[in-house]
């Protein structure tokens, strides 16, 4: 039922000692689980439980406000989904001015756990930023920044493009992953360290990318996305 593979092939990956209930090998063909409960690996990966929830992952463009309603008549997320029948939640926001990676669900427990920061869940972002960011600047946000309300953690950061670049030879462009989502966090950061972003883009949260999906367009997390991300927010 989940598409792991065939019937045959499921009973051999058993046999092989590959297959997990809630944390136990199980070898013993007709073992029967709780597919809505039930902890299920194969070969290591989680399988997400039997459910009626979606989980879907959406490219946000500039502009649009991280709410599902809003009373000023901006352009928000549930204008963009207004087509599915489910009562979709966002999993965190992007600020209005930022493009890429949301998630949306109908399972609000999903949705308050991803989003919490104690389960440190990596986000990752692009940045074109003004001015050119040397190698002490990179150092320095490693080491961490105190932000007037408090640390930031930056898990990893790298330049992409340096302001040598034909394109434009005033700004660079960095990646970030980070695991916090304070109201405009990466912008403050970066402004800090003396480099104010122009352009700001999610990636990817966790194991999931934005990867071609187009701008407003949208689509399902695959079973290893939501797995993984199952496992992380241990759910």
């Amino acid at each position: 039922m989940s598409g792991v593979a065939s019937r045959r092939r499921c009973e051999e990956l058993m046999l092989a000692g590959l297959v997990e209930v809630d944390g136990e090998v199980v070898t013993r063909l007709g073992t029967k689980v709780d597919p809505t409960s039930a902890v299920i690996r194969v070969e290591g990966r989680r399988l997400p439980p039997v459910s009626p929830h979606v989980y879907l992952v959406l490219n946000k463009p500039r502009g649009v406000v991280s709410t599902m309603s809003d009373p000023e008549g901006r352009r928000t997320l549930g204008d963009l989904v207004a087509d599915r029948p489910e009562r979709l939640f966002h999993v965190g926001r992007l600020d209005t001015d930022t493009t890429g990676l949301i998630l949306l669900t109908n399972d609000g427990d999903f949705a308050h756990t991803v989003a919490h920061p104690s389960f440190e869940v990596e986000k990752t972002y692009v940045a074109e930023v003004e001015g050119e960011v040397f190698p002490r600047t990179l150092k320095s946000l490693r080491e961490g920044v105190e932000l007037d309300d408090g640390p930031v953690d930056v898990r990893r950061v790298r330049l992409l493009a340096g302001p040598r670049t034909p394109r434009d030879p005033q700004r660079s462009i960095v990646e970030l992953v980070i695991h916090e989502g304070r109201n405009r966090i990466v912008r403050r950061l970066l402004d800090h360290v003396g480099h104010p972003v122009l352009r700001l883009t999610r990636t990817a949260i966790g194991p999931v990318r934005l990867g071609q999906l187009g701008s407003g367009e949208l689509r399902e997390l695959t079973r290893d996305e939501l797995g993984a991300l199952l496992d992380l927010a241990r759910l």
